[in-house]
């Protein structure tokens, strides 16, 4: 007898797998039989009865699929020819990438003393002016933390009346022992790096920093107090923006698992990426999140949305989202199943068409109007003559396919609105992984520090701008009282 748990042998183990996959298609076959048996006692009509055995065997091939197959949803693009990738300019094979970007220090090496000497004549070895063996190698420069003493040089008149005193360094605060960059630091590693902070007290004590925990809080705390005017501004730009993609997640309270005590909300478009803590999930907390905004809402099946649509005359539309229909039938399995995803994958093949070349809107219209009517058309069409019982996997499916069926085709009538909401549960990765290792927030101020610096960081991702440098500089603009710096603004400078 092969005990799994304990079991090394690697080729007994995979006899032992196989032998309980054939057991249990065995099982499986003679479930199906008796459950034939049972609905034909109880006089279930033909039709029916066929579809109940499907759908009881869609739930065990797909109990049988998650103990032995693949775990992705991705499935194999129907291809003329596989597309070689691209190879990276410049870079030498087995060496990795030229690294652009990183500074360049150049270190001479010399031969000892005793070394200059010719090995045949014993004469003296002089330097050859200009020659060198040249080779690179990436090294790695320690973070070092430093005690600054700052001297502001004093300056008086003769004549008695005037004392002048050179300026420092900008200050979060009059008095404060740690630096604006500092902060940063802190910051960064935090809500970009996912880095608690007892965390970084544990690693700045290894680099000989004596600091606890509630220090780098009251740093951060100060950061995020400077910079909400900022988020607010950014906030209200998402609001003016013509498509949004919504979605929320869980936030919970730190010290409870289990407990969901907040919900973070998403706004993403193209430029930037807002985020709200609410204590609910409900619908005051989506009408706040979008107050007047009267644009196009890309979402999932959340109902809230369009009950805040409707509430609101003349307020914004909401565009579903195709991947979570694909989802739905993936879900299925089975031939009916496998036409709505292979429609929808035609769907997706059109966009993929358009984004190997320049952005052109009204390209992409004409695109969706020649190519992605019809597909529409033909799952439309399909949709409605399909049986399925409104109980099983395909009947949900159909009908979540047909309460959002008006959102789903208002992409064919807008360019800018896209097939999926994709990039806004992308957008929500960053906190994601961030509360997988803070395990949430403490207070309700931390989830507001949380909501402005993870705003303003994954903002300036999005822009492609280095995000601690644009942090800095929306800093300084808000110490200098100027007006509040978005990212995409200073992407642009």
């Amino acid at each position: 007898m092969v005990r799994l748990t304990t079991e090394r042998d690697v080729e007994r183990l995979r006899q032992a797998a196989l032998l309980l996959e054939a057991e249990n298609r065995r099982l499986t076959s003679r479930v199906l039989e008796l459950t034939r048996q049972l609905l034909t006692a109880k006089g279930e009509a033909a039709e029916v009865l066929q579809l109940r055995l499907v759908e009881l065997e869609r739930q065990l091939s797909q109990a049988r699929d998650s103990l032995y197959g693949p775990s992705s949803e991705k499935r194999p693009r129907p291809s003329a020819a596989p597309v070689p990738a691209p190879a990276e300019a410049n870079s030498p094979r087995g060496h990795g990438p030229r690294q652009q970007a990183l500074p360049v220090e150049e270190v001479v090496h010399l031969l000892d003393v005793a070394d200059q000497q010719c090995p045949q004549c014993g004469g003296a070895l002089s330097a050859m002016t200009g020659q060198y063996e040249e080779a690179e190698e990436v090294d790695v420069v320690e973070r070092r933390f430093v005690l600054k003493r700052h001297r502001r040089q004093k300056y008086r008149c003769g004549c008695g009346g005037c004392v002048e005193t050179a300026l420092g360094p900008p200050k979060l605060q009059p008095g404060g022992r740690y630096s604006l960059d500092f902060a940063l630091e802190v910051a960064v590693q935090k809500y970009l790096e996912h880095a608690p902070l007892e965390r970084q007290v544990r690693a700045m004590a290894r680099e000989g920093l004596a600091v606890d925990s509630q220090t780098l809080w009251d740093q951060v705390l100060r950061l995020s107090r400077l910079l909400l005017p900022t988020w607010e501004a950014l906030w209200l730009s998402q609001l003016r923006r013509r498509v949004l993609g919504a979605d929320e997640t869980r936030w919970p309270l730190l010290g409870s698992p289990g407990q969901t005590k907040w919900h973070l909300w998403a706004l993403a478009s193209a430029h930037a990426v807002v985020y709200r803590v609410a204590d609910t999930r409900g619908a005051e907390a989506a009408r706040e999140l979008l107050k007047d905004f009267s644009g196009v809402l890309v979402t999932d099946g959340y109902a809230v949305y369009a009950a805040v649509a409707k509430q609101r005359a003349g307020g914004f539309r909401v565009a579903h989202c195709w991947a979570h229909v694909r989802r739905k039938f993936l879900e299925c399995g089975g031939p009916e199943a496998e036409v709505a995803v292979r429609l929808i994958g035609e769907l997706y093949q059109v966009e993929r068409e358009y984004q190997t070349s320049p952005p052109d809107v009204g390209r992409l219209h004409a695109l969706r109007q020649e190519r992605s009517r019809p597909v529409v058309s033909r799952l439309h069409a399909w949709a409605l003559q399909v049986r399925a019982l409104p109980e099983s996997a395909l009947g949900k499916a159909l009908g979540y396919l047909g309460n959002l069926w008006p959102g789903l085709t208002r992409f064919l009538d807008d360019a800018l609105i896209p097939l999926d909401n994709n990039a806004t549960e992308r957008a929500l990765r960053g906190p994601v992984v961030g509360r997988k290792n803070h395990y949430g927030s403490r207070s309700r101020r931390g989830t507001e520090v949380a909501a402005i610096l993870y705003s303003l960081l994954e903002s300036a991702k999005r822009c492609g701008v280095e995000p601690k440098a644009y942090l800095r500089a929306a800093v300084l603009a808000a110490l200098n009282g100027e007006p509040p710096l978005l990212p995409h603004l200073h992407a642009a400078t």
